[in-house]
């Protein structure tokens, strides 16, 4: 799936550059490009990356405010 259509990222994209240790949504956006035109995608592209790392998926619970230290490392 097109995450970025500006730049043609796909969500398997975004997930390769966080399973290579990208963890910065700066670094997201100069591994691939995402959000580097228009930006409107970056909600989804962090909800991507943040799901392709085992150790933030609980952080979910702390962005809808469940509260969950682990997420703040992960953002």
């Amino acid at each position: 799936m097109f995450v970025c259509i500006c730049n043609g990222v796909t969500d398997s994209q975004i997930r390769q550059a966080a399973a290579n240790g990208c963890r910065e949504v700066s670094e997201l956006t100069m591994r691939t490009g995402c959000g580097a035109t228009c930006g409107s995608c970056m909600d989804m592209a962090k909800l991507v990356a943040l799901l392709a790392h085992p150790e933030c998926r609980q952080g979910l619970k702390d962005i809808y405010g469940v509260g969950n230290a682990r997420a703040d490392a992960c953002r």
